[in-house]
């Protein structure tokens, strides 16, 4: 691909000269619909760092019980390797100090290196949601982030409503600016919080902030007109030199930037290198697996990263994909990780088992036939509707099988549940399963609050006998999607199941058109790991 080519494949590394910073975890967990566990925005977090961000805002903690969790937890579970994580907040309240502003205060308590305050930058909000003045919000501005600062931690600025604010009191919303970047902020981040720009609107603003206040500019685009991504490329082509955005667009409303497009047409099309090439063709795998944690639905028509952005379906397309692939897509797609199709197809190739592989610590260099074995009943399986992105702990169990390493500690002979509904409204379901296990044939039952959690109860009660290890492993979640809903009742069911043993968390998978035989296979997954991990051998 002549063409594209020279547009990505001459970087070699990341250029620290533009921040890439994420903020699905705070901005993108508004979306309506959208609730993340802490354990959820763990996964997340080690997502993006895997793709190569430069920032990961965590959320607020102080203002929600959960960011604060996580961001305890973060400071003992996740080991950050390319990106930094960020603290959100607000500045100081109206007629306090910022040393005394518990939520201050809570910034500094979460142990995050950078702290990103936003800051009241339209003068009606400032005196009609703030109920303050002009000149103390000013103040909250500067004190807020000269105690930081004094403190240690690196500041960035929102300045919320920007350029609303901007276009009713041009003076005040650059006084704001000013105030953040003489304080000590590093960046002050426009932010079209209504999302009601035009690219070259924000051209022209982010031209004029620069020029007139010297400041360091970062654009933060919400998507209500369309253009969050175009708007965030046009300030980048003003002289901004911080870009924000979510994974897939989440966000309030209509979402915000989408960091994957917004990388990839900046590294790609304008020959930017924000991310190494390697982690770049991660993209399209993260995409998916972030969608499967969020249990969003992933949006097919994606630019990049999209089942369909590479796919082709015309006969006259065929057929001229064949003398040329750039004469119908315009960049190569093993850029973002993604492939072109002509017939719908998973997006595994071998690269992606080899290296799902290596990071499970097994090299399948020159073990064509084996590599060719995994990735043929993996296609088969996600063509059924498996997903292995968000399932890496059924895709070991799959590879440990055609290695001859797959371990059988049972064998199910049946299973079932009925669940009973009594006049309070309460319902509780009973399973029953019959399984063979250290050469003994164990009939259990277990009780639950639904029949997943009865199979659980049940199967442990039939093999805590044989194998007492089971008492550590413990099921933490559990999401279901309909894959096919043209089909009512008859759609075929897709399950994550996520397990833990107390230090370390792994997710399985399971498809059928019965929701607890989907359940089923998961839970079985999620326990065959979860004792193969410890090393237990079959008795």
């Amino acid at each position: 691909m002549s063409m594209t080519r020279t547009e990505s494949d001459p970087m070699s590394t990341a250029s620290p000269d533009l921040h890439v910073y994420d903020t699905t975890l705070r901005d993108g967990a508004q979306q309506e619909g959208l609730n993340l566990s802490v354990a959820d925005k763990l996964v997340i977090a080690r997502q993006l760092d895997e793709l190569g961000v430069g920032y990961i805002e965590g959320g607020w903690p102080g203002a929600n019980p959960k960011d604060t969790e996580f961001f305890a937890r973060a400071q003992r579970e996740l080991s950050l390797r390319n990106a930094t994580l960020a603290a959100f907040g607000a500045t100081r309240r109206a007629g306090s100090s910022a040393d005394a502003d518990p939520l201050v205060r809570a910034l500094l308590d979460s142990g995050a290196s950078v702290v990103t305050l936003v800051a009241k930058s339209h003068a009606r909000h400032v005196e009609q949601a703030l109920r303050t003045t002009l000149e103390e919000n000013l103040a909250m501005i500067r004190d807020t982030v000269t105690f930081l600062r004094g403190e240690g931690r690196r500041v960035f600025l929102d300045a919320e409503h920007f350029f609303d604010g901007y276009r009713l009191d041009r003076a005040y919303a650059l006084e704001c600016v000013r105030a953040a970047a003489e304080s000590g902020a590093e960046v002050v981040a426009l932010c079209d919080t209504n999302g009601g720009m035009l690219p070259a609107q924000v051209a022209d603003v982010v031209r004029d902030v620069i020029d007139s206040t010297g400041a360091r500019v970062g654009i933060h685009c919400h998507n209500d007109t369309g253009c969050a991504v175009a708007n965030s490329m046009a300030a980048v082509d003003a002289g901004a030199t911080h870009v924000q955005g979510t994974v897939n667009g989440y966000g309030e409303r209509t979402g915000n930037a989408n960091i994957l497009t917004l990388v990839s047409n900046l590294q790609i099309k304008q020959g930017m290198p924000l991310l190494e090439p390697a982690r770049l063709r991660e993209a399209t795998r993260i995409s998916h697996a972030i969608s499967e944690v969020t249990n969003v639905p992933p949006y097919s028509r994606q630019p990049y990263v999209g089942s369909s952005a590479f796919a082709h379906k015309a006969g006259l397309h065929a057929s001229a994909l064949k003398v040329d692939p750039d004469l119908y897509q315009h960049t190569d797609p093993a850029f973002v990780g993604n492939s072109m199709r002509t017939l719908v197809s998973d997006m595994a190739g071998r690269a992606s088992i080899e290296l799902k592989a290596k990071e499970m610590g097994v090299d399948l260099t020159d073990q064509t036939e084996l590599v060719a074995a995994v990735l043929a009943e993996v296609k088969e399986l996600e063509l059924r509707g498996w997903t292995f992105d968000a399932a890496d702990a059924s895709f070991e169990l799959l590879l440990r099988k055609h290695l001859g390493q797959g371990v059988t500690y049972f064998d199910v002979e049946s299973w079932r549940v009925i669940t009973d509904a009594r006049e309070a409204g309460e319902a509780t379901s009973e399973a029953t399963v019959k399984l063979t296990a250290g050469g003994t044939r164990h009939v259990a039952t277990g009780e639950g609050n639904g029949p997943v959690n009865a199979l659980d109860h049940a199967l442990r009660v039939a093999l805590i006998g044989v194998y007492p290890e089971l008492d550590r492993l413990e099921l933490v979640d559990f999401r279901v999607r309909i894959l096919d809903a043209s089909h009512g009742t008859d759609a075929i069911t897709r399950v994550l199941i996520e397990t833990s043993d107390g230090t370390t968390t792994w997710q399985t998978v399971g498809v059928a058109p019965n929701i607890v035989e989907a359940s089923w296979r998961a839970l079985v997954d999620g326990i065959t790991y979860g004792l193969t991990r410890q090393g237990v051998p079959a008795r």
